[in-house]
């Protein structure tokens, strides 16, 4: 399979609409980094363009693959080692294709609908099977902007619960979007 995600720090939203680049955090990257080993993801961008946060990241990354931490969990490691820290959409784009030697499909996800038409998760799933690679883009803090939005090529079904409430952390969205897109199919 050729799924590849990013999780995006800038250009996302503040609680007030502003644009930003959020904080790297830790948890998101161990986190993402076992959903992609468990749901067969090729790589993991973590997109930022603030110098002091991908040295943070990168620090993370190189404690779980060659510091202490590989020797005290490898298993980590072996989960870690699928992240790829880049500056920025781009990076992360011309990364895939250098990998696939394919343009990638560019999916974006988000909580809300924001007036445009997201496909139905069976439509990316038809991507994956057509053997196209598809980067998958996460939005941290308040969301991808709306000008990045314009920029992909398709907006991913929003996960809704039961209520009106809907603010999940990317950790958790990224695991319902990921066991829709790449689990078992027997599962049930």
């Amino acid at each position: 399979m050729r799924l590849f995600m990013g999780l995006v720090h800038y250009p996302v939203y503040n609680k007030n609409g502003e644009t930003i680049a959020s904080a790297v955090t830790p948890l998101d990257l161990h986190d993402l980094a076992r959903l992609a080993r468990t749901f067969d993801v090729s790589r993991v961008f973590v997109i930022t363009p603030l110098e002091d946060q991908r040295e943070l990241a990168e620090r993370v990354v190189s404690h779980w693959t060659r510091g202490y931490g590989a020797r005290y969990n490898p298993h980590r490691g072996e989960a870690v080692r699928l992240v790829t820290v880049v500056s920025t959409v781009e990076r992360a784009v011309d990364r895939v294709r250098a990998m696939t030697e394919d343009a990638p499909v560019l999916v974006a996800t988000a909580a809300g609908r924001r007036g445009i038409r997201p496909v139905p998760y069976a439509r990316v799933r038809g991507f994956l099977r057509q053997d196209r690679p598809v980067l998958l883009l996460f939005g941290t803090a308040w969301g991808l902007t709306d000008e990045l939005m314009r920029r992909v090529d398709h907006v991913l079904e929003p996960v809704e619960g039961a209520g009106n409430y809907n603010h999940l952390s990317v950790r958790t969205a990224a695991a319902i979007v990921l066991d829709r897109l790449a689990g078992r199919d027997d599962a049930g």
